[in-house]
């Protein structure tokens, strides 16, 4: 069965109540997780970018922009204990060492390595370590880095699946080349999945599953109009809950591949093929 991810992302806004809207629209929809994101501002930005001009709730400079999406750790303690209230999975892409580090205290099942994170090598090996299955994206990489990346993962030995993605916010249709699941599949021998940043509502995401994806992540928002760059390449819960329907029913017609005579059909070759008997 497809794995869905509902990516919640920095579409909380630095708001535990929306977080907490957004974990309860993943759940009634049917995604079997919630994906978050964990930066430590001061280490993944430069101090020229921190102190750029930038209109924010928050204030008017980058920093205070990064800084008002951050959540702290008293905050994923409190996510931590709703989703497990919740009954659905939590996890994270952290984007610098030190976040993933302080992250391991809450023993989620699963990681992620963000596109932009991909090249990140000791990044890669202090996730690998954790031994946790890992959903890689592949976004804005070339084969050679996605290869390099692979080989981390399993010199230690840890569970991966890749994740086609383009990273522009959002994609343009003709830049999907869905096709590159199949590529990757076959080149690594490892599950793919795909992670959509597409305004297209959900048929890319509904297409990669024909394709053979393995697990879609997709963003999702209360409201595309929100403040946050994230939000316009996001579904709206109608939408979610449309992608989440179509590929459970999408799970089922295309089956495991097994050649078989059903039972169903055993009236009808008992009528249409005794004569040949």
């Amino acid at each position: 069965m497809t794995f869905i991810v509902a990516e919640i992302g920095i579409n909380h806004n630095g708001s535990l109540d929306i977080a907490k809207k957004l974990i309860d629209i993943a759940v009634s929809s049917g995604c079997d997780a919630v994906k978050f994101q964990k930066r430590t501002v001061e280490k993944v930005y430069s101090k020229e970018v921190l102190d750029s001009p930038r209109e924010s709730p928050w204030g008017k400079t980058t920093r205070e922009q990064k800084l008002g999406l951050e959540f702290s750790i008293k905050d994923y303690q409190i996510i931590d204990r709703y989703c497990k209230k919740k009954k659905i999975q939590w996890y994270l892409s952290c984007w610098d060492i030190d976040s993933q580090i302080q992250m391991r205290k809450f023993k989620t099942k699963y990681n992620k390595v963000a596109s932009a994170m991909l090249i990140h090598e000791k990044l890669l090996n202090t996730i690998a370590e954790e031994k946790k299955y890992t959903f890689i994206s592949t976004g804005m990489s070339t084969m050679k880095e996605i290869e390099k990346a692979v080989k981390i993962f399993r010199k230690h030995k840890c569970e991966f699946e890749l994740m086609h993605s383009h990273s522009s916010y959002p994609m343009k249709l003709n830049e999907a080349n869905l096709r590159v699941i199949q590529t990757l599949k076959k080149k690594f021998k490892c599950n793919v999945g795909y992670s959509g940043h597409e305004t297209a509502g959900y048929l890319v995401s509904v297409a990669a599953v024909l394709l053979g994806a393995t697990s879609i992540e997709r963003h999702i928002t209360l409201d595309r109009t929100m403040y946050g760059s994230d939000q316009a390449a996001s579904l709206e819960p109608p939408g979610l809950f449309r992608l989440v329907s179509d590929i459970r029913l999408l799970d089922q017609i295309l089956g495991d591949g097994k050649k078989r005579i059903w039972d169903s059909e055993l009236p009808a070759m008992k009528k249409l093929r005794e004569i040949l008997v």
